[in-house]
């Protein structure tokens, strides 16, 4: 019966992501605007969390401009439920049409395959169409982090695997992982949430210290790799999205993990600049602490 009901849950789930898949992109928008103006006035856990951390990341800005900075996170944050959608079910003439690039040189780099690269890609509320985007273009590898549903599992890993490209476990540096980055094809990687206090060191995030993956150091050495940061932000109005690059980092690794982290910490807060409404606030980023110190949240 447990099978059954997730099994009808998923088809749900597939039926409706479909059918918003065909909205407009300014209609996603706006309705995601709706819904994320009534979360933030429900979801006081979610909402706490995310003033939180504006109020600790942007001292600088008044409680008013927190408030409006957090509202807009909800926006994004619902807004997603569509983008995600169009990433999974939206055809590929679709998906590269709605997607302007910032520089056209690094796209044809990556596309090409001559270089060994690392793609740091942090959570931004458009990380589904990032990668659908950059899918459907060439054969890539990413890392995948497990649904603890089995059915819904299935749909999200054949969804995101639509375009031929391969997942590897976020948990493992497997061989077949190095062995692809070495061969040029780019590598997809998600570093930026609280991985606890496994695999991890603490560096500073916004000066504060942070809970970060010590692995993208340990993959670029063994991939004989470059880390070019990027994001995908949603444009004013729903007119589109595009596609940004930060500089490659340099002497990057450095054989220190922790100034290896803070290098790539402070490559995110650089990424953040360009859309900071469009980053995961609501997330409990600083959950985990250095030994002795109080609870954040």
């Amino acid at each position: 019966m447990r099978e059954i009901l997730s099994q009808l849950q998923t088809a749900v789930c597939a039926a409706l992501t479909f059918l918003l898949s065909l909205l407009p992109l300014p209609l996603m928008l706006l309705f995601g605007t709706l819904l994320g103006e009534i979360a933030f006035y429900c979801a006081s856990s979610r909402r706490a969390i995310t003033i939180k951390n504006l109020k600790t990341c942007f001292p600088h800005l008044d409680d008013r401009a927190i408030r409006t900075l957090a509202r807009k996170h909800f926006h994004h944050i619902a807004t997603l439920l569509f983008t995600s959608a169009l990433a999974w079910w939206a055809p590929q003439s679709r998906i590269l049409r709605l997607c302007a690039v910032s520089d056209k040189k690094m796209m044809a780099r990556i596309i090409s395959g001559e270089e060994k690269l690392i793609l740091l890609c942090p959570h931004f509320t458009n990380l589904e169409f990032t990668g659908a985007f950059f899918f459907c273009q060439r054969y890539m590898t990413s890392i995948y982090q497990r649904h603890k549903t089995p059915a819904i599992n299935r749909l999200i890993f054949k969804r995101r695997t639509r375009f031929g490209s391969t997942f590897f476990d976020k948990n493992n540096i497997s061989p077949s992982m190095i062995k692809s980055i070495r061969k040029g094809i780019p590598f997809y990687y998600l570093p930026d949430q609280d991985p606890g206090r496994k695999n991890s060191v603490f560096a500073p995030f916004y000066g504060i210290p942070t809970a970060t993956y010590s692995v993208l150091s340990r993959i670029t050495r063994l991939g004989q790799a470059k880390v070019i940061p990027c994001m995908i932000r949603l444009k004013p109005w729903g007119s589109g999205f595009e596609l940004l690059f930060g500089a490659p980092i340099e002497n990057f690794p450095s054989g220190s993990a922790i100034q290896d982290a803070t290098m790539m910490n402070h490559h995110i807060e650089m990424l953040i600049e360009n859309a900071p409404e469009q980053y995961f606030w609501s997330h409990r980023r600083f959950k985990t602490r250095p030994q002795g110190d109080p609870p954040f949240y």
